[in-house]
C-alpha cells in the first residue's frame, strides 16, 4: 500500500505538528503568510481540477450511472448533516467544516469561512480532512488489490 504523493507530505505535517515543539522545530506562520497560501492553493487546485473535470462532465453525469453517484452523495451527506446537527448537537459552522472535510472540498470550506466569519468551519474541516485523505488512499489501493486478485 502506497500514500501515494499527497500522504507523505499529509502524514510528516501531523507528526510534525505534534512533536515539532519536542525538537524546538518552529512551525508558526503569520496569519497574512497563511491567509495567502490558502488562497493561493485553493485558486491552484480549483484551475487543475475544472480543466480535467469540464471536458466530459455533462456527459459523465447523464449518462450511466451519474445521477446515482450524484444522489447517493447527496443523501449520505444530507443524513450525515441531519444527525449531526440534531442528535449531537454540533454547532452548524462547525458541521459546515466537517461536511467540506470529510468531502475534502476546499471550495466549500472556503464558503462556509465566509459565511461564518469565524474559525469553526476550519476547526471543523481540520478534524476530518487528515483521516478522510488517508482513507481515500487507502481504500482506493485496497479495492485495486481486491478487484486484480
Amino acid at each position: 500500500v502506497k500514500l501515494g504523493l499527497a500522504g507523505g507530505p499529509l502524514i510528516i505535517s501531523i507528526l510534525i505538528g505534534r512533536f515539532g515543539h519536542k525538537v524546538k522545530l518552529v512551525t508558526y506562520t503569520t496569519m497574512s503568510a497563511n491567509l495567502m497560501l490558502r488562497e493561493v492553493g485553493l485558486v491552484l487546485f480549483l484551475a487543475s481540477v475544472g480543466i480535467k473535470a469540464g471536458e466530459n462532465f455533462v456527459q459523465m453525469v447523464v449518462e450511466g450511472d451519474g445521477v446515482l453517484y450524484v444522489g447517493l452523495g447527496f443523501l449520505i451527506t444530507f443524513i450525515t448533516g441531519v444527525i449531526a446537527r440534531w442528535h449531537h448537537r454540533v454547532n452548524y459552522f462547525t458541521l459546515m467544516g466537517l461536511i467540506a472535510g470529510s468531502n475534502t472540498d476546499p471550495p466549500a470550506l472556503a464558503y462556509a469561512n465566509q459565511i461564518a466569519g469565524n474559525d469553526a468551519p476550519a476547526v471543523g474541516y481540520s478534524t476530518v480532512y487528515p483521516l478522510t485523505m488517508f482513507l481515500r488512499i487507502l481504500t482506493a489501493q485496497l479495492l485495486v488489490l481486491l478487484m486484480a486478485g
